[in-house]
């Protein structure tokens, strides 16, 4: 086999042409490695930096990768030896088919490579010696069938003639058969005689068209025999069949005959394949010799062999032999026996979540062995995904997205393809394509209550944990990456940043430092949850942080004064009972710890003098005696009802005195005096309550319709009050709190939004008193009267929240009122 060198023939070879948007090479076989074959970039029209940047790559569709591309130049090189003959045999034509694969984005382009014959290969004889056996009798112009030579080009480069060495019998003459194959004759030009030359030694030259010019040789031996002068004779010169690939082996497929016009062994005739029959054949069929009934030895694949062409030989037996050739071809009919095939031209690639509809995933194709209709591939996705085949050309498809990708709700997809042909029974196959959804940062975190509700005991330690809040991101990575921060804000005109802080990675909430619910009762702290993502996205919540009173405040005496020193003047004429005066207290604390008793803690004289429990009125136990010291000195202990209990005392001095006037006379005549500074300070307190708290003066007059029992008799009138819709409602709604816990009685009447600033006032009144006064005890802040109500609920006896019929000795109600 010659290869072919040399620069001009290459570039002669080396052109190419664009049809139907496709660009085609043509290049010779034989090339070496390294060769080029085109510029692939410049003819995509792609620049020298996009072969690296989209990643170009070439696919044979043949199987073999025969060529490469330079990422330096663009340039498709040839890669492996090209042997024209051994991809295509004697096809006319021989195209290679690539593809081009672009990535970012994905896109495929085909090439063709047409392959050129170059005449590489000389012609052939089968065998290097041919015998012929000739009667002498032959006449003059008998011809004699010679074996033809094969040669492995095609076209020019084929066998274009042949020639004979010269001799005094015989010439050569060459005829065309119906499929253009040229077949050596040898014409017997002189009559033989056996007895002067018994053989003949012949040549036999094959010349091709190629450009030098290839031959071949084979030598003839030409036996000169005695005479059997009629050779069989076929009644077809060429014998047809067909059979279906998957017929089973040992079937019949046709019957040859020939007859001899000679008599005895002369005519009688054998069937024989010709000594040219390949071997692939033989192991095909099986040759009858006796009844020329050839018959199906192995299997039939049309995808190995569309159609067999067979040369028989029909021989006599007679004196020198005489035969006789006739051409059998058998072809074989496709069935549907391949399934079809899905090839992935590109791998699928990650597919953001927000790609828009239309995106390419993955670039495939399909191809079926079979041949007509068996080979026609359609290709279809099963249901229930957001993806499409998108056709390309020939059978090359584009996996695109058809509709909104949510990584959250699937985060993979595996996609079925199947391919079914169309065949009778069609054939199908199916291939599983696994397409991964990456996160993009579509979704706020989200906390797992939109407001909560803290409550903290006031005096705790600064730095202790208060609350902790989470946020949950169904996004993945950096964007399910969740940080917590406070939201600025003012509690009291400070911001909330001064009383706590958040851990930003677990949400736990921590004070600042300890609080008093005497200044703070109630704030509130907006928490911020961030993504990490980019852009990031955030969500809120609220937490509602309640301060619970401690009793950390001792009641504090505010008459008498507790500093300045005053001394009680009493007629020794009093009797027992006889008001001294009334001590009065307040305490800071709420609730139980601000409920104040008063007792004698010491006394000149414990039996002369007493003082009520819960109203701290001092008056005479007994008639003052003729023998009492007149300079008495009562010690006064105020106590809360908190736990620990708080205490004060303040001290009394009583001087007993002949001739004093009674002190209830001059204290009624002082509150007739409205110069007078108790009765004024009496009387501004009235009129502010009554001018600013229009509600609480309704509320008591309610209070007072609805008791059962006159207030003479020394009862207390009370009702059940529950929450109603209205009082769950954030606006300024009026809220009843009942306390009869004890003897002591109190109304609180709490009114305003959750984080509104009221003032409350505390109303005590004692009906048995020889006089009742108004004492404006401290400004407070309420709070939400659900949050309390849960609270105390836990603290308090059922009793608190209900009135009921009680004689006790003093009343004393509190309520509050917001401006």
């Amino acid at each position: 086999m010659k290869k072919i060198t040399g620069s001009t023939l290459l570039w002669h070879f080396l052109l190419w042409t664009t049809v139907d948007a496709q660009t085609r090479y043509s290049i010779p076989e034989e090339l070496k490695k390294g060769s080029v074959v085109g510029n692939v970039a410049r003819d995509l029209s792609l620049g020298l930096s996009e072969i690296f940047e989209r990643n170009l790559r070439v696919a044979s569709e043949a199987g073999k990768q025969y060529f490469s591309v330079d990422a330096g130049k663009g340039e498709l090189l040839v890669s492996d030896r090209i042997d024209r003959e051994a991809l295509c045999g004697q096809s006319a034509t021989c195209v290679l088919p690539l593809q081009v694969v672009v990535e970012k984005p994905l896109n495929l382009h085909r090439i063709e490579v047409d392959i050129k014959d170059i005449n590489d290969n000389s012609p052939r004889f089968h065998t290097n010696e041919l015998s012929l056996k000739i009667a002498e009798s032959a006449a003059v112009g008998t011809r004699f069938l010679l074996e033809s030579a094969e040669d492995l080009d095609i076209g020019s480069n084929s066998v274009k003639t042949y020639t004979l060495a010269k001799n005094e019998c015989f010439t050569l003459k060459v005829k065309e058969v119906e499929d253009g194959k040229l077949v050596p004759e040898l014409v017997l030009q002189k009559p033989l005689d056996r007895e002067k030359k018994s053989s003949h030694q012949l040549q036999l030259t094959a010349l091709d068209g190629g450009n030098p010019v290839m031959s071949g040789t084979t030598q003839i031996t030409v036996a000169v025999l005695d005479n059997n002068d009629n050779f069989p004779v076929f009644d077809k010169n060429l014998y047809k069949a067909s059979l279906q690939e998957n017929v089973a082996k040992d079937a019949f497929v046709l019957k040859i005959t020939a007859t001899d016009a000679d008599e005895g062994q002369n005519g009688e005739v054998e069937y024989f394949f010709s000594t040219r029959t390949l071997d692939s054949v033989l192991s095909v069929f099986k040759l009858n010799s006796q009844t020329g009934e050839i018959f199906l030895k192995g299997d039939l694949d049309y995808e190995k062999a569309a159609s067999y062409k067979i040369e028989v030989t029909a021989k006599d037996k007679g004196t020198p032999e005489m035969e006789s050739h006739c051409r059998v071809q058998i072809d074989v009919i496709d069935i549907n026996d391949n399934a079809p095939e899905i090839i992935l031209t590109s791998e699928p690639q990650p597919v953001r979540e927000d790609a828009p509809s239309g995106s390419v995933v993955a670039l495939l194709t399909s191809r079926d062995a079979d041949s007509g209709n068996n080979s026609k591939v359609t290709l279809q996705l099963a249901k229930g995904s957001p993806f499409i085949l998108k056709p390309s050309f020939s059978n090359n498809y584009a996996l695109v997205t058809t509709g909104v990708l949510d990584r959250e709700s699937t985060s993979q997809y595996n996609i079925e393809i199947i391919a079914s042909d169309a065949g009778s029974p069609p054939l199908s196959s199916n291939k599983m394509i696994r397409v991964s959804i990456t996160d993009v940062n579509d979704n706020r975190p989200v906390f797992s209550q939109s407001s909560y509700n803290v409550y903290l005991k006031e005096n705790g330690v600064a730095g202790s944990i208060l609350y902790s809040v989470s946020a949950n991101d169904p996004d993945a990575g950096e964007n399910a990456k969740v940080s917590y921060s406070i939201v600025d804000s003012k509690v009291h005109d400070v911001s909330v940043s001064s009383y706590v802080y958040v851990n930003s990675e677990n949400g736990s909430i921590y004070s600042m430092h300890s609080f008093d619910y005497e200044k703070v009762k109630v704030f509130r702290v907006q928490v911020e949850a961030k993504d990490q993502g980019s852009p990031s996205l955030s969500s809120n919540a609220t937490v509602h942080v309640f301060i619970l009173d401690q009793n950390d405040n001792a009641p504090a005496v505010i008459y008498p004064s507790p500093h300045a020193a005053s001394h009680l003047r009493v007629p020794r004429s009093a009797k027992a009972g006889h008001l001294l005066t009334k001590v009065t207290a307040v305490d800071a604390d709420s609730g139980h710890n601000a409920w104040i008793s008063y007792k004698v803690a010491e006394a000149t004289d414990a039996s002369l003098f007493t003082i009520n429990l819960y109203t701290g009125e001092v008056r005479t136990k007994r008639a003052v005696y003729e023998h009492d010291d007149s300079s008495q000195k009562l010690i006064v202990e105020v106590k809360d009802d908190g736990e620990p209990v708080q205490s004060a005392t303040v001290t009394l001095s009583i001087l007993l005195e002949d001739g004093v006037s009674e002190p209830v006379l001059e204290l009624r005549h002082k509150a007739s005096e409205p110069g007078k500074k108790g009765g004024r300070i009496t009387l501004y307190l009235i009129v502010a309550l009554a001018s600013v708290s229009v509600l609480s003066l309704l509320t008591l007059l309610v209070l007072g319709v609805k008791c059962v029992k006159s207030s003479t008799s020394g009862a207390t009138c009370c009702v059940r009050r529950t929450l109603s819709d209205d009082d769950k409602k954030p606006n300024r709604n009026l809220h009843i709190q009942l306390n009869t816990d004890g003897p002591i009685k109190y109304v609180e009447v709490l009114g305003g939004d959750v984080m509104s600033q009221s003032h409350s006032f505390r109303s005590c009144m004692s009906p048995m008193s020889e006089y009742s006064d108004f004492t404006l005890v401290k400004p407070s802040s309420t709070t939400d009267f659900k949050e309390v109500i849960s609270v105390l609920d836990a603290s308090l006896p059922d009793s608190t929240w209900t009135f009921e019929s009680q004689q006790v000795s003093q009343n004393c109600g509190k309520k509050k009122d917001e401006f």
